[in-house]
């Protein structure tokens, strides 16, 4: 299997504290010795980690091009778990879920991937179809969440979320077209929410299956949100809820 190229400090950094072992090799800049570069090095040399000098012409090629920060590795894929029947088996009153509905941008998954981890969430789960994939790109934008935060590709997402309710778990979906805001919502107990794409909104299937709809009160001159920033006001409003003497816990 084609190794998986993670770049950027915040991602590798994230490897190195939840998934150490799935780094192959560690390519960092001949030329950069700042004081982040020197803790990090330091960090993977005491993990065991594989580490080899490499100039910038090696480190853009590494990294497709994209903004790498001096620090690129090789990485097979993190053992989290990746099928909702494992995640099903522990639900508890906490239990927080993220369903994301037609979301083709990497960066946003990763962007929303890195809020759900922040939030506490439990995982991210998305149709194995019409939506991003954690590619090299949703890795970095995750700023390290990917490596600590299951991401649950369905086959049917409709299926899925019969699954979770019948697991015990409510499903609140942002919809700005409903009469109801997010605000208004009881978001402690068990909860999944859905999003979808920013300008489409969830699919019909996908809001046939939410227990409620609501939509995130805005002022008349904005009329939607990029769907990572919603991912945060629906998941903090949750953590809110539920008591902020909880994060983390």
């Amino acid at each position: 299997m084609k190794p998986q190229t993670v770049f950027g400090f915040h991602a590798i950094n994230g490897r190195l504290k939840h998934a150490v072992a799935s780094i192959q090799t560690l390519y960092v800049s001949d030329h950069r010795q700042d004081a982040r570069m020197r803790d990090l090095v330091a960090r993977a040399e005491a993990a065991g980690v594989r580490i080899m000098l490499a100039d910038d012409r090696r480190l853009e090629g590494l990294a497709g091009g994209n903004v790498h920060q001096g620090v690129v590795a090789l990485c097979s894929e993190p053992s989290v778990p990746v099928h909702l029947e494992d995640m099903l088996a522990n639900v508890g009153p906490t239990t927080l879920l993220l369903l994301l509905d037609g979301v083709t941008d990497p960066r946003n998954l990763g962007a929303c991937m890195r809020t759900a981890a922040a939030a506490g969430a439990n995982a991210v789960i998305v149709p194995r179809d019409r939506s991003a994939s954690m590619t090299d790109v949703a890795s970095k934008a995750a700023a390290g969440a990917a490596e600590a935060l299951p991401l649950i590709a369905v086959t049917n997402l409709a299926r899925a979320m019969d699954q979770i309710k019948e697991a015990g778990i409510w499903i609140a979906g942002a919809a700005a077209d409903s009469s109801k805001t997010i605000f208004e919502l009881d978001l402690r107990g068990p909860l999944a929410w859905a999003l979808g794409a920013e300008g489409t909104g969830l699919r019909r299937l996908t809001r046939e299956r939410c227990d409620w709809l609501a939509h995130i009160p805005m002022f008349a001159a904005v009329e939607s949100l990029n769907v990572s920033v919603a991912t945060g006001v629906c998941l903090f409003e949750t953590m809110r809820q539920r008591g902020v003497a909880k994060a983390g816990t």
